[in-house]
């Protein structure tokens, strides 16, 4: 079920909708129901992951919702384009969609479109999908993104240390010379991080086993991860050394905590979240884990990192993902080039020099 509320925290604000419920679906067309199951199971059977099917579930039973209340339970063969035009105006102009979640829920039901097309095109013969030609509300940037700088987070680095929360302080250093994302974070494992590990130099520490990581279909893409060596050792030996004293055994780096003993399961990512939570209180200002993916590709474009080493080292098959991270500001751009002389002669720095 999602709320209606606006929750609005300095970086980000946010707008849920009161739109699903049990007692709602149990009211939509049964048709619609066992469409949705059939499309979800062909979803499967061609190795589309958990996360993505989990999400498109979510998304029909948004629209199916949208369909019971406000379009007589039509069943979506007979949608015409009125209906999703009637659709994407409910949700831009009463729920208060941005236009990136319009968007999104609308693939969702173009691929569901494309299913009746190429798989069922037996039972629904002549069916063409209309869902892509309603044009999408133009684009507009509606959340503000955290941005940290590097005083920020030693900032809340060294509050977490002088706490003795080490665990927590060596998940956000993780995090921070990483870029990586949240479920992958709890991933990690103590034993990653040895010498025999170590490359560029001293540079990195990179995994000796491909990580997965977000990725179309069951297992994702799996990639070598690379994290900054320097800056991160201080924060790792400080948990290591804990994990030591509280003789943790499990090979994953945050195992999970139940009933006050460490089991051999990796941390959820609820705790994660949680942490997030009390991250945000220490800051004054909202503190989300992907915002540090934003931050160590900032960092190193600033660093003058190219953008296909960027894009290497975070695994991206297009060095154009490494514009929609980077939050450098021409001015900064401007400063390392120029001065009061005219062009700047910009001094080259190795990987192991980035902190």
């Amino acid at each position: 079920m999602i709320f209606m509320s606006s929750a609005t925290r300095e970086g980000r604000s946010t707008v849920y909708n009161d739109i699903t419920s049990k007692e709602k679906l149990a009211q939509v067309n049964k048709d619609n129901l066992q469409l949705e199951d059939d499309f979800l199971e062909y979803l499967a059977s061609i190795d589309r992951s958990k996360g993505t099917i989990k999400q498109y579930k979510a998304n029909l039973h948004v629209f199916w919702c949208w369909n019971l209340e406000f379009n007589n339970n039509k069943f979506f063969v007979k949608l015409t384009k009125r209906d999703i035009s009637r659709f994407q105006n409910h949700t831009l102009n009463v729920w208060g969609w941005s236009p990136k979640r319009i968007r999104t829920v609308k693939a969702t039901l173009s691929s569901l479109s494309n299913y009746i097309e190429n798989i069922l095109d037996d039972e629904y013969e002549g069916y063409k999908p209309i869902v892509n030609k309603i044009e999408n509300p133009a684009n507009k940037t509606v959340r503000k993104r955290s941005v940290f700088d590097l005083e920020d987070l030693q900032s809340l680095l060294d509050m977490l240390v002088e706490k003795k929360q080490y665990e927590k302080a060596c998940m956000l250093s993780l995090a921070i010379n990483s870029g990586r994302r949240k479920n992958e974070l709890i991933h990690f494992k103590a034993s990653y991080f040895t010498e025999d590990n170590i490359i560029c130099d001293g540079a990195f520490y990179k995994t000796p086993e491909k990580m997965r990581t977000k990725g179309r279909g069951s297992m994702g893409k799996m990639l070598d991860v690379y994290v900054f060596k320097k800056p991160f050792q201080h924060y790792l030996n400080m948990w290591m050394n804990e994990r030591k004293e509280k003789h943790i055994k499990s090979d994953w780096l945050f195992p999970q905590k139940v009933n006050s003993k460490f089991i051999d399961e990796p941390l959820k990512t609820s705790t994660m979240d949680s942490w997030a939570k009390s991250f945000s209180d220490m800051m004054g200002k909202n503190f989300y884990w992907h915002s540090l993916r934003a931050y160590f590709v900032t960092h190193l474009s600033k660093n003058g990192v190219p953008d296909n080493v960027i894009q290497d080292i975070l695994g991206w098959e297009s060095a154009d993902m490494v514009n929609v991270y980077n939050d450098t500001t021409a001015d900064f751009k401007f400063d390392k080039y120029f001065g009061a002389e005219g062009i700047k002669t910009v001094e080259a720095k190795s990987l192991k020099d980035i902190e």
